[in-house]
């Protein structure tokens, strides 16, 4: 059912409003004040067609959650706990008086972003981006030029192994035959695990014959197991299970099948999608998760545009779609884009693309403005240390562009709060300058009176 709009909340003697408890000068205050929830309210309701059931949660207290686990690099469940202890974090997404129990059951989230999509993430975003012209940090010009990036943004999975994928192939398969109730030959579950071991120790002592005749065994092993339910499949009444247990085949005889040299590898068996990537970088040479295009603002590093790339495209490749989202969510067509060398050849023609080391056609200014290129590094940077980019764990390449996204949303939220911070301090101290000044003048006036006297 949709989300009903709250209810004015009436004044309770025996409990303060929060805007009593809490300073009103502070950033997340301010920061409340700068952002359309109303939009919220309206565009997502739209999500909920039926119109029976409970209704939905207020989509102010989930936009505000998701902001706040962004900004701060707090998991599902962390953001709501912290959310119960403060009072601030209550405040912005909505609350009259205080709560003392969590709001929602962390899950909530889950289902919440799997129902909003890429394209209400994508709003979170824009609100953050008028959020910054409301605050100042940028202006109505500032998207009309760019900086334009890649990176990857790692998956939630071990560093991939031939040894633990064969071994988890076989768990996972001896699972779902004991569920099923499918009697197998010999399952190996003393002897490979203890062979998996040898062989990590084979390639620990560079023994590689070794180490690849174990492989081989260990292969052999999860192939029998496979090849063992295969025939007994047609025993399976449970339809349920039984789409189950093809999806998990399909997976390991793709596993079994796939060569060294292949291209588009499984990587795990959870995250069928992952991409192995390699950026050059000489301490971590295999990444292995999704690209991910950045866009920012030339002058503030502000993220105007976020996407994930699922395939490992050429860099050049995914400009175009990059400078679209950047017009779509900002309202303004980018007039120039900065980007490094991996954007060669990207066929863009409506906006003006600058290249790393482009000496054709470059004016002074524009020199100075392409070394300013590599500002959107410390932001990546930051967005990996300070937000959540480092490490994806939603599933599929649905949660690869959700998280993608709401990464830019934390960032531009840490920026808001930076600038309203600073702006803050810089008001005390002109007031506290002004109040200074004052007292030594009365102080003066007084003992200029007194001498007289």
């Amino acid at each position: 059912m949709k989300p009903k709009s709250r209810a004015p909340e009436q004044d309770d003697l025996l409990r303060p409003r929060l805007t009593d408890m809490i300073d009103l000068r502070h950033e997340l205050v301010k920061l409340a004040a700068l952002i359309d929830w109303e939009f919220f309210e309206e565009e997502w309701a739209g999500f909920f067609p039926s119109h029976t059931g409970r209704p939905a949660t207020s989509p102010r207290l989930v936009a505000g959650l998701l902001y706040l686990q962004h900004a701060y690099r707090l998991s599902d469940e962390a953001v709501v706990a912290r959310w119960v202890e403060n009072p601030y974090y209550q405040h912005l997404c909505g609350e009259t008086f205080f709560q003392h129990r969590p709001p929602v059951d962390p899950s909530s989230l889950t289902r919440w972003r799997n129902r909003i999509g890429e394209e209400g993430a994508e709003w979170l975003l824009t609100k953050t981006i008028e959020a910054g012209r409301e605050a100042g940090v940028i202006s109505e010009r500032s998207a009309e030029t760019v900086i334009v990036d890649t990176t990857v943004m790692e998956k939630a999975i071990a560093h991939p192994t031939d040894t633990r994928l064969y071994e988890k192939a076989r768990r996972r398969l001896v699972a779902l035959a004991q569920e099923a109730g499918v009697s197998l030959r010999q399952s190996y579950a003393r002897l490979a695990p203890r062979l998996a071991g040898q062989v990590g120790r084979y390639a620990h002592a560079r023994q590689f014959k070794r180490m690849r005749k174990g492989l081989r065994r260990l292969k052999g092993y999860t192939g029998r197991v496979l090849r063992d339910i295969q025939r007994q499949l047609g025993a399976v009444t449970d339809l349920g299970l039984r789409d189950r247990i093809d999806a998990e085949i399909a997976l390991v005889e793709r596993l079994l099948r796939q060569k060294p040299k292949d291209k588009r590898k499984l990587y795990a068996l959870h995250e069928p999608d992952v991409d192995c990537i390699s950026k050059g970088k000489a301490r971590v040479r295999y990444e292995f998760g999704s690209k991910v295009s950045v866009a920012t603002t030339h002058k503030e590093g502000f993220v105007v545009g976020m996407r994930a790339m699922p395939g490992n495209p050429y860099d050049g490749h995914t400009l175009g779609e990059a400078l679209e989202q950047v017009e779509i969510l900002t309202g303004t067509p980018p007039k120039r884009a900065f980007v490094d060398r991996g954007y060669r050849g990207h066929g863009v023609e409506a906006t003006e693309v600058f290249i790393s080391g482009q000496r054709r056609g470059m004016t002074p200014a524009l020199r100075r403005d392409l070394r300013r290129r590599s500002a959107i590094e410390p932001a990546i940077g930051h967005m990996k240390t300070d937000g959540r980019l480092a490490r994806c764990a939603l599933k599929g390449t649905l949660g690869d562009a959700l998280h993608a996204v709401l990464c830019g949303c934390g960032h531009n939220i840490r920026v808001i709060l930076a600038h309203l911070r600073a702006l803050v301090a810089v008001i005390l101290a002109t007031l506290i300058a002004a109040t200074a000044e004052i007292i030594v003048e009365a102080r003066s006036k007084y003992a200029g009176t007194g001498a007289a006297a």
